[in-house]
């Protein structure tokens, strides 16, 4: 039994801005976990945070936890233009990953939002201008309509779920995703439909997500490819899913997609996440040579994924241990 006091502690575990950054990322799964009222009103209070890659956590973990209460502050972050695209973003796949419908107009609306990836960064950091002007998102270019493109998935996928009576059926992985996998299973197949800038981004999703729950080796270096095409949202998801899959064949392709400054920081940020979940010596030395890079959500990914890191080569069972840590803490 989790008590009212236990929930604040982790919450204010969670909103203290002078704690490391991977014990705040603990809290907040662990808040994930523990779901309910409370825990999504401390999740909620932490979007005032100046960590994008935290912020960003914060709306992928109220989306997975599926409860409607949460609507209110994603449609709110989704709004709001002073937060950064990739947590625009995150907020508006978590309200298609909430799958009520209540939310299906909106997200229509903001299925053409005008800003770019890198306007942003363009008004945020010193010398991003040209670079967020001169690398639109062409094939393999940084920067492209995250939010836009976001919002037009959550739209599918809501209207998948009106098609189809309700959500897919559980595969092997536990997370919410803003698209079902394909009912293809040939890993061939899979990666035409993948790597084919000619079909919906819809499509190509489902492949991606099929091409994950059919597993090996073919189906991880047939992902691995997609780190080098799409738009910066798409090749950040491929990133996820090979941090899901955890297959060491896809270890050159995340670190060489993390050691690329040109690309987008939300991708690099994906395939760190990615190398410490994956865990194996070569992610160790990736992960550290970027651990002081320049671009804040690539340095605090990093940290994040070295802790990712010790907890999957350690002997700790649970890396969402925020009230292991509270109840063992000296009184």
């Amino acid at each position: 039994m989790v008590t009212e006091q236990e929930v604040e502690a982790i919450g204010r575990m969670l909103v203290d801005p002078t704690q490391p950054l991977h014990a705040r990322f603990r809290a907040l799964f662990t808040l994930r976990g523990l779901g309910g009222p409370d825990a999504i009103a401390w999740i909620s209070q932490a979007f005032g945070d100046d960590s994008a890659l935290l912020k960003h956590e914060l709306a992928y973990c109220l989306g997975q936890m599926q409860d409607a209460r949460a609507i209110p502050v994603l449609v709110a972050v989704l709004q709001d233009t002073r937060q950064e695209p990739m947590v625009r973003h995150e907020a508006g796949e978590a309200l298609g990953a909430i799958g009520d419908p209540q939310v299906l107009e909106l997200l229509k609306a903001y299925s053409s939002d005008p800003v770019i990836e890198g306007d942003h960064l363009a008004k945020n950091a010193p010398g991003m201008e040209a670079r967020a002007t001169t690398q639109m998102d062409t094939c393999c270019g940084p920067f492209g309509k995250t939010v836009a493109e976001t919002c037009q998935l959550a739209v599918r996928r809501l209207e998948w779920l009106q098609q189809h009576g309700g959500e897919p059926a559980a595969g092997p992985y536990l997370s919410v995703d803003p698209a079902p996998p394909a009912e293809e299973r040939d890993v061939g197949r899979l990666r035409e439909a993948l790597l084919d800038e000619s079909r919906p981004l819809f499509e190509r999703y489902r492949a991606m997500f099929a091409l994950r729950n059919a597993g090996g080796e073919a189906a991880a270096l047939a992902l691995a490819e997609g780190l080098r095409c799409g738009s910066a949202l798409f090749r950040h998801e491929v990133g996820y899913v090979l941090g899901q899959l955890q297959h060491e064949a896809a270890v050159p392709q995340l670190a060489a997609a993390l050691a690329r400054h040109a690309e987008n920081p939300m991708v690099r940020h994906e395939c760190a996440e990615a190398l410490g979940a994956i865990a194996r010596p070569s992610c160790l030395a990736a992960l550290q040579a970027h651990a002081g890079d320049p671009e804040r959500v690539v340095r605090e990914s990093c940290e994040v994924a070295l802790d990712m890191y010790e907890h999957e080569t350690g002997l700790a069972f649970q890396y969402a241990d925020g009230l292991e840590q509270l109840r063992g803490a000296p009184s």
